[in-house]
């Protein structure tokens, strides 16, 4: 990222809603006799309001990911999901998260295709001359289909937590039948979808192969996505990951549709959606592995082709039981598990000072904190999470903050010193494990 020159925005400050204070007046105490964990979390906590948060004008909410001045639907949401729980009684969260949810909704509408997102509609774009159809709000037009599932997932999670529905407007419902559209035409992707994406750059993960429509699929029910939750081409188009995601969206969202706007046909289109997906998923979506037995692909093209790895992005295979599509403890899902977190996963990397996922992303040997963050998040025992908390401790490399990578042997090598999104999944995680009183030691 570095040899683009990137555009600057300026996002004010906001003063940390009521709830947010709380949170860390609690850490004051609870966290005191490590003060090196408290700083961290001190940080990383409000990071996301303090630095990459701009309330507009028309009610809505922008979300920039740090140091690229764009909103991406996925970051955003994640970047604020660890504020939704303190939400119920705190009218200054209620404002920023319904807002950033209404500027999802507007978003989507304007390009259901799109990953990032402009301020305003500024014709800023990562790359100028990529081969597609961008207008002048979209920042980078790369189809994730784990994209429009995060926006779903911030409008549910914020429904149940304050009991708010203001939020389900006509415009809302408008996107939830875009995004419905959107995924039954890319279940088909080569006889009806319109998108194209090729980016002439001499890096082969930013493009497309066959002239920017992707590799050869069969028909599995699953939904065709061009893109990883990293931004890097698919190699066989059926994610798994996202399509699990997908599942659990539409569970969400039939019931928005059944008890919020009452559109029974709608819900019963929805769950048609649903059991396709899910059905391809169980069909085509696992591999039968020599030493791990039954594990869930990371992707497949439907004609019997597997990619078989982990990438620290989430959605990821570690990431389905966060997500909710298994429990933590389903079978299958800890096979899976185990085999990302070996060596079997070509994205698993060993050094001297660490271990854990990386990514095709970023160089080899390089660990993501939030693997380590969402390996955590994930763990059966405490004592996994603790360590995986003093591992993210121990290689912040005295920044005081989290970084996209860092390599597995110096923690001071690292990429993306203002990553917001990793700062909110460590905050997630240690937040928790507070509450939960594993820290009071």
């Amino acid at each position: 990222m570095e040899q683009f020159r990137l555009p600057k925005i300026a996002m004010p400050k906001l003063e940390l809603p009521s709830a947010v204070q709380e949170v860390l007046a609690e850490a004051e105490q609870k966290l005191a006799h490590r003060p090196k964990l408290l700083k961290l979390f001190k940080n990383c906590f409000p990071n996301t309001l303090e630095t990459t948060t701009k309330l507009q004008d028309d009610g809505t909410t922008f979300v920039i990911t740090g140091d690229i001045p764009a909103m991406w639907l996925r970051d955003s949401v994640e970047q604020v999901m660890h504020y939704v729980p303190l939400a119920k009684d705190d009218a200054d969260l209620q404002r920023i998260i319904s807002g950033l949810i209404k500027q999802h909704m507007k978003l989507i509408q304007i390009d259901p295709y799109a990953n990032a997102f402009n301020e305003m509609d500024n014709d800023w774009h990562w790359n100028a001359d990529d081969v597609t159809d961008a207008s002048p709000w979209v920042w980078e037009r790369k189809f994730e289909l784990d994209s429009i599932c995060f926006s779903m997932r911030l409008a549910y999670a914020y429904w149940k937590e304050t009991g708010l529905a203001d939020i389900f407007d006509s415009e809302f419902k408008k996107a939830m039948r875009t995004a419905v559209d959107l995924w039954k035409r890319e279940k088909r992707h080569f006889e009806q979808s319109p998108y194209r994406f090729e980016r002439n750059n001499g890096i082969p993960t930013d493009s497309l192969m066959n002239d920017g429509l992707g590799m050869p699929i069969n028909y599995t029910g699953m939904v065709w996505s061009g893109f990883r939750p990293s931004d890097d081409a698919c190699d066989f188009h059926y994610n798994i990951p996202d399509n699990m995601f997908l599942v659990v969206t539409l569970r969400q969202m039939r019931e928005i549709a059944e008890f919020v706007f009452r559109d029974l046909s709608f819900e019963q289109e929805m769950a048609k959606l649903e059991r396709e997906v899910n059905h391809g998923i169980q069909l085509y979506g696992i591999y039968r592995h020599p030493q791990f037995g039954p594990i869930y692909a990371y992707e497949t093209d439907g004609f019997g082709n597997y990619c078989l790895m982990d990438d620290a992005g989430t959605p990821g295979l570690i990431s389905i039981s966060y997500l909710g599509y298994v429990s933590e403890d389903d079978p299958i899902y800890q096979n899976t598990r185990r085999f990302a977190l070996s060596k079997e996963n070509p994205f698993y990397y060993e050094g001297k000072v660490a271990k854990g996922i990386g990514s095709p992303h970023t160089p080899p040997d390089y660990i993501w904190h939030m693997a380590l963050s969402m390996q955590g998040l994930t763990a059966q025992t405490a004592e996994e999470k603790l360590e995986m908390i003093a591992l993210l401790e121990a290689t912040d490399a005295d920044t005081g903050y989290m970084h996209e990578g860092f390599h597995a042997d110096d923690p001071n090598q690292f990429t993306r010193k203002w990553f917001a999104w990793s700062n909110s999944l460590f905050s997630q995680l240690v937040y928790k494990a507070m509450k939960a009183g594993l820290l009071d030691d």
